[in-house]
């Protein structure tokens, strides 16, 4: 049960609309305009989803991510990479600790105006995931 909706402001119904977050009991949902109908898709099934998608990225990745993420950081030390190896080696237990926590609202607002969006049908399975790029042809 998450009580944090990790991606709200940033999924949509199937045709672009935007889907608004409800509580109940505690626990977070998408709520999806289905022709009148309010439909209630729990947040953490969909969140989880759209993680699984970042870990497909991940894996293979890492080397990379570590190299970037200490650069970007200006820790670029033996001890700050294997702190941030074991971070991606442990995905699955970082992924729980952010559906416990949230996202805070900056990042979501950060990660909407990169373009980042997530698409799902009524039944909450995700469609698409739209990921900001970097910049084409080695350009900065």
């Amino acid at each position: 049960m998450a009580k944090h909706a990790l991606f709200a402001g940033l999924v949509t119904d199937p045709v672009g609309g935007a889907v608004e977050v409800a509580t109940i009991g505690g626990e977070a949902f998408y709520v999806l305009d289905d022709d009148g109908f309010k439909r209630h898709i729990e947040s953490e099934g969909v969140d989880r989803q759209v993680l699984a998608k970042f870990a497909e990225f991940i894996r293979g990745n890492e080397d990379l991510i570590s190299d970037g993420t200490m650069k970007a950081i200006g820790q670029e030390d033996i001890f700050t990479k294997a702190i941030i190896d074991n971070s991606l080696k442990n995905l699955d237990r970082q992924f729980d600790r952010l559906i416990e926590t949230g996202l805070p609202e900056e990042v979501r607002a950060w990660m909407g105006m990169l373009g980042f969006q997530v698409r799902i049908d009524n039944h909450g399975d995700v469609i698409e995931v739209r990921q900001p790029t970097g910049p084409e042809n080695g350009d900065n």
